[in-house]
């Protein structure tokens, strides 16, 4: 009977997991994952009871928690502390279909072990449903919430408050019948339940709020990459206005070469202009991507008006599968930033080199600008007296976002940054 109570208690654990759970392999390779380690685990803790049924009944329960958690935790691709989170929830309501097994049997049913059994398995089963129908998919939809959130203090907090409820029914001692005793336990496990909603609301609430200062640093700054638009369309309805201005000029003097029949004066007239043209081309090229184009060819103009000397290297053709918001996110706030970093350097040479480049399903972008020697490093991020700096977490976000990596540092008196994004982020969705 141990035996299978235990079965049961991990089945419960390890189905409230994954339910909650987003997996680092597909969802076929966790299933056969999860029915092997059952079968190991079930089969390791059956020789225990076989062997020592007196130490199997004190302490299986307690040590299968570690067991599950650390299978657990292999399996899932979030962080340490989620998985703490889903683990001490699946704890808590296994030690509620425990206590539900063992005391309704016992009021009601004179101790008897199938009705414990049988009380345990229709209680589970319920919360799995409710889980599966009414918890999962918010959950899920609030995970990268608690992702970002979750730290040690909200790990600890939890696992303390289930842990105070918990270890009152697994506790290995005479379990006493009596109101008092009941009571105590009903409280203990409202009491726990309480602080594990609450902490899961709080920490949904930073994250959601976290979320939306990051779309409205993203909202503001696409709006000022629309305004340089503008600005940019502007200057080119001058330039054209220029051009047909000065096309006029060229056309009558080429028709003046052409009527004298002053075929090497036209030649030359027309290789000099054709060096003019050359000359007022764009530090940019235009490239096959027109988002990045357009955003590089703003920030390009701002750095120049700021007397900053810039040099870009673009090697990214064709559409990426990374939307225009995001690259704006990353490139916008990384140019803003280069060039809020050269002015406040107060350096005679200020220098922007910035270069993006595709490398397979991989987009490279790098960052090097001049910055005052009052910034620092705190814990890889960038941290300046002086200010600036802002961007820094939508850059991270959209990093996040496709799976990349973004990292900082100091070199040579350069601001450094690097960002890895994985192209084929929303390819594989």
């Amino acid at each position: 009977m141990g035996v299978i109570r235990n079965c049961l208690g991990a089945c419960v654990m390890l189905s409230i997991f994954y339910l909650l759970d987003r997996p680092r392999f597909s969802r076929k390779k966790t299933k056969y994952c999860y029915i092997l380690f059952g079968l190991l685990s079930g089969t390791t803790f059956s020789c225990w009871y076989i062997l020592d049924s007196a130490t199997y009944m004190r302490f299986s329960g307690l040590l299968s928690i570690p067991t599950i958690g650390i299978f657990g935790i292999y399996m899932s691709r979030d962080t340490l502390y989620l998985a703490f989170y889903k683990l001490t929830l699946g704890f808590y309501l296994l030690a509620l279909t425990v206590f539900c097994g063992i005391d309704i049997s016992r009021i009601f049913f004179n101790s008897n072990l199938w009705a414990d059994i049988v009380i345990r398995i229709l209680v589970a089963t319920g919360i799995l449903f409710f889980i599966a129908l009414r918890v999962r998919k918010p959950f899920l939809d609030g995970i990268d919430y608690l992702r970002e959130e979750l730290d040690w203090f909200s790990a600890i907090t939890i696992v303390v408050s289930i842990l105070i409820a918990a270890l009152v029914t697994y506790w290995p001692r005479n379990r006493t019948l009596s109101f008092a005793r009941v009571f105590r336990i009903i409280l203990l496990f409202f009491m726990s339940g309480v602080i594990q909603y609450l902490v899961f609301q709080v920490y949904l609430h930073r994250g959601k709020e976290r979320r939306y200062q990051v779309e409205k640093e993203l909202l503001e700054t696409n709006e000022r990459l629309i305004q340089g638009q503008l600005e940019l369309m502007r200057e080119s309805k001058d330039e054209l206005s220029r051009i047909r201005h000065d096309a006029r000029h060229h056309c009558r003097l080429i028709e003046e070469y052409i009527n004298k029949k002053e075929t090497d004066k036209l030649a030359a007239y027309i290789h000099q202009y054709r060096e003019e043209l050359e000359s007022r081309r764009s530090e940019v090229a235009r490239l096959g991507n027109e988002t990045i184009h357009n955003i590089l060819s703003v920030y390009i103009r701002r750095a120049k008006e700021k007397n900053i000397d810039v040099t870009v290297q673009s090697k990214v053709a064709g559409n990426i599968p990374i939307k225009d918001i995001d690259l704006v996110a990353v490139i916008a706030n990384i140019f803003e930033n280069a060039i809020h970093g050269c002015n406040m350097s107060f350096s005679p040479v200020r220098k922007i080199h910035f270069s993006i480049k595709r490398k397979g399903n991989k987009i490279v972008i790098q960052c090097k600008n001049t910055c005052s020697p009052n910034v620092k490093l705190k814990h890889g991020l960038p941290v300046s007296d002086a200010g600036g700096g802002t961007g820094i977490l939508s850059i991270l976000k959209v990093a996040s976002f496709y799976n990349g990596e973004a990292a900082f540092s100091l070199e040579e008196g350069m601001f450094v940054v690097r960002i890895l994004l994985n192209a084929s982020r929303e390819e594989n969705k």
